[in-house]
């Protein structure tokens, strides 16, 4: 009785040691389509999203630059040519409602990238918002709008 308790014991310790190592093992294998400088790419695009969202257009143009870089640099082309360029629009933007727009066909390219490449569902979330006529990634759940900003931060709905 006791050899059979302390084996189930030894037995659950392992699974549970195993179980993170497997977890990030499963995590890297189904997101390939995430990997460097594509996941590069959409740090920066959260990143100047985030911005947009309380109205802040200090750190967009730079956000935008470390994107077309990434992608520049990319000797495997993963992300299609029309990223980059979208990218470059909004690095050239010159104030807060020319970045905005110029995120929209960015954000519409980085969705369409993430439906090829079946990026499992809650890696991002697709929002999409109304009076924008828009959508957007984010990755928290709680709507934050980077075309309406603090006049209407949270009109949106999360797709996925």
């Amino acid at each position: 009785m006791m050899k059979t308790t302390l084996l189930l014991i030894g037995a659950a310790l392992l699974l549970n040691a195993t179980e993170p190592l497997l977890a990030a093992e499963h995590e890297m294998m189904a997101s390939p389509a995430l990997m460097e400088p594509v996941k590069t790419v959409f740090d920066d695009y959260l990143k100047a999203g985030a911005a947009l969202a309380k109205d802040a257009f200090d750190g967009v143009p730079a956000r935008a630059k470390a994107m077309l870089q990434a992608i520049q640099g990319d000797s495997m082309k993963m992300l299609p040519p029309e990223v980059a360029k979208q990218a470059q629009a909004l690095a050239q933007a010159t104030d807060l409602a020319g970045a905005r727009k110029a995120f929209k066909p960015l954000s519409e390219s980085l969705i369409k990238y993430l439906r090829d490449h079946r990026v499992p569902p809650g890696t991002y979330h697709e929002v999409y918002c109304p009076m924008a006529k828009a959508s957007w990634l984010q990755k928290d759940k709680t709507v934050a709008n980077p075309y309406l900003g603090k006049a209407m931060l949270h009109c949106g709905q999360i797709k996925n």
